[in-house]
């Protein structure tokens, strides 16, 4: 046999490179295997860097501190199908991260990652592709890279998925892209809304309630309301709700159903099914407060319709809403609070809650929760408005108090809420005495200097409302109330500056009150809303008119008129025309300054500084205005010389001058008078003594508010004090005042004015009357621009018009006084005649102006005010 020879095996060949196993416990070197061109090494790499990534947030970003994701992305589109799709579970894990999400966004990966949604690719591609994208649609910018790269698509497809993790991952995502408008329209019109509604058949809790999510917020817009209802929706929805076990899925499920109920036509359909009693009956014996409370929501997002209000009272939801206020739930108190507040536009259902729901309301108000209080506030508020019977009832559950504490809340709803139901209360009046006795001005003040609008307005109308009482004004201005007021209209809000105009105007009313109103700045800032053809409105204007109406002086300098209805009382004064926006000096002010070429101003002052004797009040009720006009002008010859000296004493006291008062007599008496007096005992001799004895009454009268003042210096500064004015009161009193004739009495006192101011006066010597001259005279003589009515002996227009006016309102003869140009100024009365002619009838009333110049007592009716005026004057 031949010898064997052994077969040599061949070398391996040089360039091939021997096959290694490597292990690596080092994530860092598992990363760097991502740039391998090896499918094989590719593939194993992304497995251990999946099950790496699996573990926790931690190895996730250390994944990405390692810098795994940018490899990764490229292997999205690798050619080896097992490549691609490991990457993608590992972009399906890592998405969670944010730091992951936005390192993504700007490698603008979301094409790739859509790219796996292919019908082609396998299911568990779709599942991390899908689960990707759910995370990446949490943050609103990677929401629009997906719907603009054409995701939504895709994912409506993947909803009939075989697989559920699949159908879980799509409606998550697209919840997510629905809350946006623009993707609501797109899935409208891929008709997104079938498959959805098959997710609620699922056997798996979370795609369930996903999808009701989801449908919750398409179902905002009326397109898919209806297109829900089309593809029996509502029937998915109403079988949750029957169903116990499906008892986690009840609140999601009614929300969806409270956006359904919106829709009429989905309302009627309800109701005419029964399913509208069952839901209701549902949510009051429902034992879940979420459910209750969202069954609350749905009827107060149905109860903004009016038909649907109409549709719930039928089904009497105000039971229903009554018994959820017992809740133990705040959550369900609040919502059944809101859904009363919604029915009670409705009139029937308002009426159904005066003997329910009212009391129990009210018993919210005392609770501890300041949401619950609040909405129960807003029930009765919208309760109570342009409803006595209501507000009634609130008044007899004992509400009044529970509303004021409420005021003091921190929560501005709430106190806006209490301020307008004690406002409906204020409108009846045994109420509003009530109200006010509980302080409720003293717990308004806190809300008016609130920062917010709504219960700026609030308070103010409250204050508008309760200020109708003088004792509510008084405790409002003693509670320091009225400067948060009038810093309200200064606000920039219509509705806040209209309130507190309205309330400005309320406590205007009396004259203390607007007084201080005044001096806080009200009539200025008026003044300047009232100039902004953007800032006045009708209440500002009424508010200044009322506030004017307390400051005479001002509204004559301004207006240049004063109706018969204002009354001008001591310490008014005329300064002359103001320009808007032009402030007065007060009269003190212009009292000390020194006289000067300016008008003279004209004061209307028959009051002392200090209060006559008793003894001397009943002696001046007897000093008459004579038998006529002539008696009464020698009286005042007579007393000429007295008076002027009288005057200027007084006047200059009137200034509180110690240095004057210094040189009186001990006993107080002027020594002016007491010489005046010794004349005029002289020139007496002869005459009657019963007029004699008038006389010296006379005397007593102008000298005893004096006697008192001039022994002491004094410590407040008093008007100066115009003695012929109180005479001329006492002598229009004694002589006109008895005469029933309304026109005699006008005659007789034009008459009298003339008689006082120069008499008549003939039009062609008007430039010879130097009334001009007299009355530089007289301010030489006082030392002041300020001039005493009763000191003009000579007196133009608008001297006697301003006499004539200060005479009749002591005598309650109504007249105006109206300025018109050139130093003119008239007084204006209304007559009303009979058929014949006779003042006093029932015919409409006719408007005349008195002549006190060139035909004193003569009346001419006014037609056309301008060619009239123009004639008389």
């Amino acid at each position: 046999m031949g010898k064997k020879i052994k077969k040599e095996v061949e070398p391996p060949p040089k360039d091939v490179f021997d096959p290694l196993t490597i292990e690596s416990k080092k994530a860092a070197t598992v990363v760097l295997m991502l740039q391998s061109s090896e499918e094989e090494i590719l593939v194993k790499a992304c497995e251990a860097i999946y099950k790496f990534a699996l573990k926790g947030e931690e190895n996730k970003a250390t994944l990405l501190e390692l810098g795994a994701v940018e490899p990764l992305t490229k292997l999205l589109t690798h050619e080896d199908k097992t490549v691609r799709r490991n990457a993608t579970m590992i972009f399906g894990i890592l998405a969670s991260n944010n730091e992951v999400k936005k390192l993504l966004r700007e490698l603008d990966v979301m094409s790739a990652v859509i790219a796996q949604l292919a019908p082609e690719e396998e299911i568990v591609i779709h599942e991390f592709a899908s689960l990707c994208l759910a995370n990446m649609s949490a943050e609103y910018t990677s929401k629009m890279q997906i719907f603009e790269q054409g995701g939504l698509e895709p994912l409506i497809r993947l909803l009939g998925s075989p697989d559920p993790d699949v159908k879980k991952n799509s409606i998550e995502c697209i919840y997510n892209l629905v809350q946006d408008f623009q993707c609501r329209i797109t899935l409208q019109e891929l008709n997104g809304t079938p498959p959805i509604l098959e997710l609620l058949k699922s056997e798996y809790p979370i795609i369930q309630l996903l999808a009701l999510k989801t449908l919750g917020i398409i179902t905002i817009d009326k397109e898919f309301r209806i297109m829900l209802r089309d593809n029996q929706g509502l029937d998915h929805l109403l079988k949750i709700l029957e169903t116990k076990e499906l008892n986690d899925l009840h609140v999601e499920a009614l929300s969806v159903i409270a956006n359904c109920l919106e829709d009429l036509d989905t309302m009627v359909m309800i109701q005419q099914t029964g399913n509208l009693k069952k839901l209701l009956s549902f949510a009051e014996n429902s034992t879940i407060p979420d459910v209750q409370k969202n069954a609350a929501k749905a009827i107060t997002k149905a109860a903004y319709d009016a038909e649907n209000r109409k549709l719930f009272h039928e089904q009497e939801v105000e039971k229903c809403l009554v018994t959820l206020l017992g809740s133990e739930s705040d959550g369900t108190k609040i919502a059944a609070s809101q859904a009363i507040s919604a029915m009670s536009e409705n009139s029937a259902s308002k009426d159904f809650f005066n003997n329910q729901g009212i009391p129990q309301l009210i018993q919210l108000l005392k609770g501890d929760s300041e949401e619950v209080r609040e909405a129960a506030a807003l029930a009765l508020a919208n309760l109570t408005t342009s409803n006595p019977a209501n507000v009634k009832a609130t008044a007899e559950a004992d509400g009044i108090d529970p509303l004021i504490n409420l005021l003091s809340s921190k929560r501005d709803g709430a106190i806006a809420n209490a301020a307008t139901v004690l406002t409906n209360m204020a409108m009846q009046e045994p109420l509003r005495a009530t109200i006010q006795s509980r302080g409720i001005m003293l717990a308004i003040i806190a809300p008016l200097h609130s920062a917010n609008t709504v219960v700026q307005s609030k308070a103010a109308l409250t204050v508008a409302a309760i200020a109708c009482d003088v004792e509510a004004r008084t405790e409002l201005r003693n509670a320091g109330g009225l400067e948060p007021l009038v810093d309200l209209l200064r606000s920039k809000n219509d509705e806040v500056r209209k309130h507190a105009s309205w309330a400005v105007a309320v406590c205007a009313s009396d004259e203390l009150t607007a007084t201080e109103l005044s001096k806080l700045g009200a009539l200025d800032i008026l003044d300047e809303v009232n100039l902004s053809g953007n800032r006045k409105n009708k209440f500002s204007e009424t508010a200044y008119n009322k506030l004017l109406n307390n400051n005479l002086p001002l509204k004559y300098s301004q207006t240049g008129y004063l109706s018969s209805s204002n009354i001008i009382s001591d310490g008014f004064y005329d300064y002359g025309r103001i320009n808007p926006g032009t402030k007065l000096l007060p009269l003190k002010e212009l009292c000390l300054q020194e006289p000067s070429d300016l008008r003279a101003v004209l004061l209307i002052n028959s009051k002392s500084d200090v209060s006559p004797p008793a003894s001397t009040e009943d002696k001046s009720s007897d000093i008459g205005y004579g038998r006529s006009i002539s008696s009464s002008s020698s009286l005042r010859r007579a007393s000429k010389d007295k008076t002027k000296k009288n005057i200027s004493s007084h006047f200059r006291t009137g200034f509180g001058s110690p240095t004057e008062d210094k040189s009186e007599p001990t006993s107080g008496r002027n020594t002016a008078l007491s010489k005046s007096g010794t004349k005029e005992k002289g020139a007496r001799k002869g005459r009657g003594k019963k007029e004699e004895e008038k006389l010296k009454e006379e005397e007593e009268i102008l000298a005893a508010p004096k006697l008192v003042s001039d022994g002491s210096p004094e410590k407040e500064w008093y008007p100066p004090f115009d003695p012929n004015f109180l005479m001329y009161i006492h002598e229009v009193n004694k002589s006109i005042l008895p005469i029933t004739n309304i026109k005699e009495q006008i005659e007789i006192l034009a008459k009298y004015v003339a008689e006082k101011m120069g008499g008549k006066i003939s039009k062609d010597k008007m430039p010879d009357f130097s009334w001009e001259l007299h009355i530089s005279e007289l301010k030489f003589q006082l030392k002041s621009n300020v001039i005493p009515i009763g000191s003009i002996q000579k007196g133009t227009f608008y001297h006697r018009a301003l006499l004539f006016k200060a005479l009749a309102d002591r005598i309650g003869l109504g007249c105006s006084l109206v300025r018109g140009e050139y130093g003119r100024a008239w007084n204006e009365v209304t007559l009303v005649h009979d058929r014949k002619g006779v003042i006093g009838g029932l015919s409409p009333p006719d408007i005349y102006i008195v002549d006190l110049m060139f035909h004193p007592g003569m009346l001419m009716k006014l037609k056309s005010r301008e060619a009239d005026l123009y004639r008389f004057l």
